[in-house]
């Protein structure tokens, strides 16, 4: 058994691909329209990590999606988790749960999907505007 992709519907695939790509930093590891269907996947990744994958379902015609609870979150591993938070605010992304233990941070995409991102190599020590920083929204 192989684990190959984890898939997230989203609702506006432009927005969506500015968050992780532009923002996050992921990239394109593959993109299909079906016309006949009326849906595009597109299939994302970590630079330099093809074999995990998240996978963007844009339905073209519109429906609401509720996110429970059940989903969690993807989590990726970051090699500066401050200078990845500082990027992502800057970009406007609200940062749900600041690194404040230099370890773990949350935000969320357009979509409100719950994104982990974790310190590569153990906790930073801690650093201000991060280590008083309060939490925003859920995470």
């Amino acid at each position: 058994m192989k684990y190959l992709h984890t898939m997230v519907r989203v609702t506006d695939l432009d927005a969506s691909l500015d968050f992780y790509m532009n923002k996050l930093g992921l990239e394109v590891a593959g993109r299909k329209d079906y016309e006949a269907g009326r849906y595009t996947l597109v299939f994302l990744s970590a630079p330099g990590d093809p074999t995990a994958q998240v996978e963007l379902t844009y339905n073209w015609d519109k429906e609401n999606y509720g996110i429970g609870r059940a989903f969690g979150h993807l989590a990726y591993e970051v090699d500066d988790i401050y200078a990845t938070c500082a990027r992502l605010k800057d970009a406007g992304v609200t940062i749900n749960r600041p690194p404040r233990d230099g370890r773990m941070a949350f935000v969320r995409s357009p979509d409100n999907v719950s994104i982990e991102l974790l310190q590569k190599g153990g906790a930073r020590p801690q650093a201000e505007p991060w280590k008083s920083m309060p939490n925003t929204g859920q995470w």
